[in-house]
């Protein structure tokens, strides 16, 4: 039994768990106590001193974010000591602070603001002399070193949450200022969202409107499947900027900052709606994407059985197919691990996944995992992503196509007990897996001694497994390690409710015949960009759910009205009987909880409230693991569907800030191989699609394999990421 740790707050009696602080127990109790530099999502950096209390027989004060109570201590937030105390150290705040607040983006939500008000600090006292300090621009954000009052946050939030250890002090004194290594920053924004001041801001949004004239909806990022807690804020019908609950969530430059990508232009089409409801009563096909709610897939597939069309959406039927075969060896339906779990571990091994671009959430994870919990982190992949290396424990380059074999190396080394499954491990030859794989005895040598004594480890399965030829027997392995080992597994969902999708909708193949097309190329298309037969709604236009990678059912809301027809109104016309989208959201075959009776907000200790947790179901089938399949040979020039950083779909490809190139990035050795060279204009062929790319060098990049963006493209991928290409030059 946990032990609890018993003390006063104020006179009132309160308990603490082990790990928790004073200050953690006053929020938790909502027992109001300053800070400025705190981050709860962050370790204590205890350079504000905002924090002190008063604690009954010590002299002095005590920091509250940084001390663990003892048994029977009283502690006083507040008295006349204490508040001349803060009193001072706002003063020291205030010296030669700039007094714009009239044109400051930070005016009207600024903690220094606020906490000189509350302080009573009327004048500035006395004063230093001021320093020269230019400001910089760095991207997506800009940074005011007049502004700094070096609270830290944004070092803290770069270096432990993001892992980029982009950001840093430059100590000189008084002369001391916050620097950047440009060559490390991921653009996502953070530093922005943790601010305290006007000090770092959002270069497009800086000297744009006030913080009172925006209008905030809460809702949830659209981009990946992490689908993060979100601010919508907009002004005049428009989206200015995206906030978030920045003390206890993150977001990554997609979703700070992609966020203009609403149908502004729609309207009321009567003659275009008509021929959209003809196309569904004559239509063969469906084809959708997995940007869309769970409203609209529960449509979709309602619309299919009444009309028998065939409902098609390839990237996630390959992971429906997946968790399928995973079910079946897993014994229950869903994966085991979520983004905290993440966090919390000390062991992690990933396979299969290019992190960083893939998924940042599960990036950020990690990078915590490592900083707060010391966390043995192993990538195998065919690709070393050199921007995460400080994370990295141990990299081990796999050929590709070799996942399968990776996959049964890790379980005959992890699972103790295979009697279940004894004939695919007698037919295990782990010096062929070897020899295909290049993963050495060495290597899977060093993953079980560093195994040793570790408490809470993960497995990560990652896109490229999803689309493997093997995935089915993949799946089987990866449910079977599940099951048997203390492993939790996480299978990432490759787009933003590929999970809600393949739990709520019956899929097919593709047929012959006339197809609808909802973000999607087709004879009739349905498009939120714009750019087809009848408009729809963007997702920061539309109210509904996504399912997201922690398995939650959470809330969309919609940032910005919508003039045109959306989804639900084709349902009805076609016989489906619903006033609103979100008149679905019961009846989706999870919880019956109405739209509006859903949570979606964090309380003061941290802890998320954003709608439910999709349950998991037990699985009793008993199915055989097949033998490893020869391995595949992947010569010459081999090119890798890989997005660049914050871009993840066609509806990134067009916002303003996330300004990527479609390029195709290779390594040396491959620009020799494939005989081109940086700047080339160069075409090739995917799988019956013809790409036209640019071609640049990457000097850190090793092998035969270059990135090949596909977020121009209309929907995601079903095939293996890796492919061998003929490239030809088509410069002039």
């Amino acid at each position: 039994m946990e032990k609890l740790i018993n003390f006063k707050i104020n006179g009132r009696d309160v308990v603490a768990k082990k790990g928790e602080t004073i200050l953690d127990v006053a929020r938790k109790e909502r027992i109001y106590i300053p800070t400025m530099c705190y981050l709860a999502k962050a370790t204590p950096n205890a350079s504000c001193r905002m924090c002190v209390v008063e604690a009954k027989d010590v002299d002095g004060f005590v920091l509250s974010c940084n001390t663990p109570p003892v048994e029977g201590a009283e502690f006083t937030t507040d008295s006349e000591e204490l508040y001349k105390e803060r009193q001072n150290i706002m003063k020291l705040y205030n010296v030669n602070h700039p007094l714009q607040c009239g044109v400051c983006d930070k005016s009207g939500e600024c903690d220094l603001q606020n906490k000189t008000l509350e302080f009573g600090v009327t004048e500035q006292s006395f004063a230093v002399k001021d320093q020269a300090r230019k400001k910089k621009k760095w991207g997506v954000h800009t940074y005011d070193p007049a502004l700094c009052i070096l609270c830290e946050k944004c070092t803290t939030v770069c270096n432990e949450i993001v892992g980029s250890e982009a950001l840093f002090i430059k100590v000189g004194g008084y002369k001391s200022y916050i620097d950047i290594d440009l060559k490390k920053c991921i653009q996502c924004g953070e530093c922005v969202s943790v601010c305290p001041v006007g000090a770092m801001a959002s270069t497009e949004f800086k000297y744009s409107t006030n913080a009172w004239e925006l209008t905030r909806v809460p809702s949830s990022c659209s981009h990946c499947s992490s689908a993060c807690s979100l601010n919508y804020e907009s002004k005049d019908g428009v989206i200015r900027r995206v906030t978030n609950e920045a003390d206890f969530s993150s977001l990554c430059g997609a979703g700070r900052f992609g966020y203009d990508f609403a149908n502004y232009t729609a309207v009321k089409d009567e003659d275009a709606f008509t021929k959209a409801v003809e196309a569904f009563k004559d239509a063969k096909n469906v084809l959708f994407t997995s940007n869309i709610t769970n409203e609209e897939a529960y449509i979709l597939n309602e619309l299919k059985k009444k009309l028998g069309f065939n409902l098609v959406n390839d990237e996630a039927k390959k992971y429906q197919e997946f968790m399928e075969s995973f079910a079946q060896t897993a014994n229950t339906s869903l994966y085991s691990a979520t983004i905290d779990s993440i966090k919390s571990s000390d062991y992690v091994i990933s396979v299969g996944s290019s992190i960083q671009s893939d998924n940042p959430m599960v990036k950020f994870a990690l990078s915590q995992a490592v900083g707060y919990n010391k966390a043995f982190v192993s990538t195998i992949h065919p690709v070393e992503e050199n921007s995460i290396s400080n994370i990295i424990s141990l990299f081990i380059k796999n050929e590709v196509g070799s996942e399968e074999a990776a996959l049964a190396m890790i379980a005959e080394a992890f699972v103790e007990d295979k009697s279940s499954q004894k004939e695919f491990f007698d037919s295990l030859d782990f010096g062929y897996l070897s020899g295909e794989s290049n993963i050495s005895d060495e290597e899977i040598a060093t993953l079980k001694q560093k195994y040793a004594r570790k408490k809470k480890p993960v497995l990560i399965i990652g896109e490229d497994i999803i689309n493997h030829s093997r995935a089915n027997n993949i799946a089987k392995i990866t449910g079977f390690i599940q099951k048997n080992t203390p492993f939790e597994v996480m299978v990432i969902p490759p787009v933003t409710n590929t999970l809600g999708v393949c739990l709520i909708c019956n899929l097919d193949e593709k047929q012959d015949g006339l197809s609808v097309g909802y973000n999607v190329t087709a004879d009739f298309i349905l498009s939120a960009k714009g750019d087809g037969d009848l408009d729809m709604p963007a997702l920061n236009q539309q109210e509904g759910t996504f399912v997201n990678i922690d398995k939650d059912l959470v809330v969309l809301n919609s940032g910005v009205s919508y003039k045109g027809y959306v989804l639900n109104d084709i349902a009805n016309a076609l016989g489906l009987k619903a006033k609103n989208t979100i008149d679905y959201t019961s009846k989706l075959g999870f919880e019956n909880i109405e739209f509006d009776d859903l949570d979606n907000y964090y309380d003061n200790s941290g802890n998320a409230f954003r709608g439910y947790k999709i349950a998991s179901k037990a699985n009793s089938n008993s199915v055989k693991i097949e033998e490893v399949a020869d391995l595949g040979e992947y010569n010459g020039s081999v090119v890798y569907a890989r997005n660049p950083l914050n871009q993840f779909s066609a509806f990134t490809k067009d916002c303003k800030q996330l300004n990527s190139k479609l390029d195709l990035i290779g390594s040396k050795q491959f620009a020799i191989a494939a005989k081109i060279k940086s700047g080339d204009k160069v075409k090739f062929s995917v799988n019956g699609v013809e790409y036209t790319r640019h071609f640049n060098v990457d000097i850190h990049m090793k092998g035969t394999i270059a990135y090949n963006p596909v977020f121009d493209m209309d929907a995601k991928t079903s095939n293996y990421r890796y492919n061998q290409v003929k490239i030809e030059v088509i410069n002039g």
